[in-house]
């Protein structure tokens, strides 16, 4: 009997190429969360509590894991959140 294949998902794929570059993935993340961050700050996130909030929390976990060397898989699912809630809050206030 042969093994059965496991088909990887594209973003199977993306987990195995960002655990090979590491570094530099937690570098770039590093730059584009912060960044991202900031402005999202900056035009007005502090202003209400809920923006506040919605802003600050992903984007501390996101950084906290990076400096924890957690799990990419962990990592690019925070990267993802964060910046989704980023630009919607952008977006919003």
């Amino acid at each position: 009997m042969k093994p059965q294949e496991i088909k990887q998902t594209t973003w199977m794929k993306l987990e195995t190429a960002a655990s090979e570059y590491r570094f530099g993935v937690i570098a770039i993340t590093l730059l584009i969360i912060g960044c991202l961050g900031g402005i999202t700050m900056s035009y007005g996130a502090a202003l209400h509590t809920w923006s506040l909030i919605a802003v600050v929390i992903p984007t501390m976990t996101t950084l906290s894991l990076l400096l924890a060397v957690a799990p990419m898989k962990w990592i690019l699912n925070a990267f993802i959140f964060t910046v989704l809630v980023d630009m919607i809050v952008l977006f919003l206030v």
